[in-house]
């Protein structure tokens, strides 16, 4: 069976932590570890034809994640400058610009899209186009909002999210983006939310509690891999990009309760590879069989 072509739409560019520069960007991040896991994997962004540009691009082919030729339009990439707290957690500063080329989505299977990509005009609009697009088209999208509060008017949060919500496939959110954009709820209020919306597979993950996973059939709890962290970078985009990649692999999805907890376990050992080592390293495939063996 022909591999489904995968489209991720969302920014990439460079963090900066402590001084040091590496490739970063919530939707860049999934579509490296998308790549790492063998899926065929296309990039639509915005960079600059710069030397950072190039290091993302080179970064994210070197994956298995092709930067498509004209995400190349901006004048300089963007930056993200970050804090680590005393757990590991990263507070951002940004320095970035969004915008899409204009013309149709590429033609893909699925198409994943999330973060400031979503929010940040102009290219927020274009986005959300691309996702009306592909979801009557191909019927499969994957949205992560990743709020990012400092580039949201949060008036308009829940509005904004459930636009695109409505229109994917699966969503995920973590237990801060939950709070963000469905205050006061708890976490299975905000799964009903979510799936009443017509979404098909709904997580909120939560940190070191695990996560939980739903359909409209079925609802399991998933614990999270007891392991040494080092910082929690990229943790959410690998339980993000691991949860693509298994839903990708099937025409049908199996949206049982055993079927969601097997699925959950493996974004869950994917999410513990990453934050037991520095920055957004998601794990390869051969590295998260080798754990769930």
């Amino acid at each position: 069976m022909t591999a489904p072509r995968i489209l991720v739409v969302g920014e990439a560019l460079i963090d900066i932590v402590d001084g040091v520069e590496h490739v970063g960007g919530s939707p860049a991040n999934v579509a490296l570890g998308l790549g790492r896991l063998g899926a065929d994997v296309r990039v639509l962004t915005a960079l600059a034809d710069d030397e950072r540009g190039s290091r993302i691009a080179a970064h994210l082919d070197a994956a298995g994640a092709l930067v498509l030729p004209q995400s190349f339009l901006l004048d300089r990439t963007s930056t993200a400058t970050a804090t680590l707290g005393d757990g590991g957690g990263a507070v951002y500063e940004f320095d970035i610009e969004w915008r899409v080329p204009d013309g149709p989505a590429p033609d893909c299977d699925l198409m994943h899209v999330g973060s400031i990509a979503c929010f940040l005009e102009p290219g927020a609009s274009r986005v959300r186009e691309m996702v009306e697009s592909v979801a009557a088209r191909v019927g499969r999208v994957t949205f992560d909002p990743n709020i990012r509060p400092a580039l949201i008017d949060g008036s308009r949060m829940r509005e904004r999210v459930e636009r695109i919500a409505g229109l994917a496939s699966a969503v995920k959110l973590s237990d801060e983006d939950a709070a963000l954009i469905y205050p006061g709820l708890a976490v299975g209020a905000v799964l009903d939310e979510l799936l009443a919306l017509g979404v098909a597979v709904a997580v909120v993950t939560r940190g070191a509690e695990g996560a939980v996973l739903a359909s409209q059939t079925a609802r399991v709890e998933v614990p999270a891999v007891v392991t040494h962290v080092v910082d929690t970078v990229g943790a959410g985009d690998s339980f993000m990009a691991t949860l693509v990649s298994g839903l990708s692999e099937t025409a049908d999805w199996d949206l049982s309760g055993d079927a969601l907890s097997r699925l959950g376990a493996r974004c869950a050992a994917a999410a513990g590879i990453t934050v037991g080592r520095a920055g957004a390293d998601l794990p390869d495939l051969a590295e998260l069989e080798s754990v769930r063996a």
